[in-house]
């Protein structure tokens, strides 16, 4: 789902990672797939998509998140939640790409439910850090461009199952 103090190092450990480093889809088992609905005015399809998103809900999951993954599909994704891990009150989230090939859509969730920033496109591989901006709760990977290509924007509401 990273360094400055404790919080930033999970966030750069969690950040945009899954796998332990082989190439593979590094699952250790079945990891748990939920519906997650965006809606919102300007989303395609009467204004709601439907992702299915594997739970990255530990810090260890976290700290894996979609590292090393090729395998990423057009609505699929990873929901970091709760953010951070082990709930608690919602926290700034710094996010990165090291070790993940694939461009993502970085969504920031604030704990009302609704988007408070989205990073698109993000930079495979890159060190960077991609910042919430605001304290969230919950955070969403997708595939690059899919925000933009499903309409979906800051201010939308995002659920899923427990939400």
């Amino acid at each position: 789902m990273r360094r400055l103090g404790a919080v930033l190092l999970l966030a750069l450990v969690a950040g945009c990672a899954r796998g332990d480093g082989d190439g593979d889809a590094g699952t250790t088992g079945a990891a748990r797939v939920v519906p997650v609905t965006i809606a919102g005015p300007g989303v395609a399809g009467g204004g709601r998509h439907v992702f299915r998103a594997e739970v990255a809900a530990t810090a260890a999951q976290q700290e894996r998140g979609l590292m090393y993954r090729t395998d990423l599909t057009p609505d699929g994704g990873m929901l970091f939640a709760p953010y951070p891990p082990g709930g608690g009150r919602p926290a700034a989230a710094n996010f990165w790409m090291k070790n993940t090939p694939t461009p993502l859509d970085i969504v920031f969730i604030r704990a009302d439910g609704t988007i408070a920033h989205i990073a698109e496109n993000t930079i495979p591989m890159s060190e960077t850090i991609v910042p919430s901006g605001e304290p969230v709760a919950a955070v969403l990977e997708l595939v690059g461009g899919r925000t933009a290509e499903t309409g979906v924007s800051e201010g939308d509401r995002v659920s899923w199952p427990g939400r």
